[in-house]
C-alpha cells in the first residue's frame, strides 16, 4: 500500500512517503506545498494523509484537486485540521484558513449547493470532531459525532461556548 504524507514534518506516518518544504523534517521529497503539481504521477497512492497541513496552504481548492489527482480511484484521503473555535487555529501565524466541520462538504455529493469552481468530487467516509476535555466528558463530543443534525446545531449555535478542538476527515476518491 502506497501512502503519501503531505506536510509530514518530523512526524512522518510509518511506511509513508513524506513530502514537506521544511528540510529539518523527515520528508523524503522536499517541495513547496503551494507549488502544484507535486512530483508524482496521477493515481500514484492508495492513501494520502494531510495532518495539520490544509490550514497552511495558499489555495485549499487547488490543493484538494491535487490530492484528488494523486490518489487512485477508491483511494482514501485523510485530513486533520483545527476547528476554527480552538485557540490553536488563530495562535499560529502561518495558518491561512480557519475551518469548521462543514468546510469540505463542497467537495462531496451535490457540492454543498455550489460546485462551479471545481468538477471533481470526493465521497465523505467520516467526519469526527474532537472537543475540549470538559465537553467530551459531558457527552457533547458523542452527540456532535453521532448525530449530523446535532453537529449542525452545534456549529450554528453552540461552538463558541462548547469549543471544538480538532477535526478529522476521511474521504474516498470515487
Amino acid at each position: 500500500m502506497r501512502i503519501l504524507d503531505v506536510g509530514c514534518g518530523i512526524n512522518k506516518f510509518p511506511g509513508a512517503i513524506g513530502i514537506d518544504r521544511n528540510p529539518r523534517g523527515r520528508a523524503d521529497v522536499l517541495c513547496d506545498l503551494d507549488r502544484l503539481p507535486y512530483p508524482f504521477a496521477d493515481g500514484s497512492f492508495d492513501e494520502l494523509r494531510a495532518v495539520h497541513v490544509i490550514e497552511h496552504v495558499s489555495d485549499v481548492l487547488r490543493t484538494l484537486e491535487e490530492f484528488h489527482r494523486l490518489v487512485r480511484p477508491g483511494g482514501r484521503i485523510f485530513i486533520v485540521t483545527p476547528h476554527y473555535t480552538d485557540f490553536s487555529s488563530f495562535c499560529d501565524p502561518t495558518h491561512r484558513w480557519h475551518l469548521n466541520s462543514f468546510s469540505f462538504r463542497y467537495f462531496g455529493e451535490n457540492h454543498g449547493g455550489f460546485g462551479y469552481y471545481s468538477a471533481f468530487g470526493l465521497r465523505e467516509i467520516s467526519v469526527r470532531v474532537k472537543l475540549l476535555a470538559l465537553w467530551r466528558c459531558l457527552g457533547f463530543e458523542f452527540l456532535v459525532n453521532r448525530f449530523p443534525r446535532f453537529r449542525r446545531f452545534w456549529e450554528y449555535y453552540l461552538c463558541f461556548v462548547i469549543r471544538g478542538k480538532v477535526m478529522e476527515f476521511e474521504f474516498e476518491k470515487p
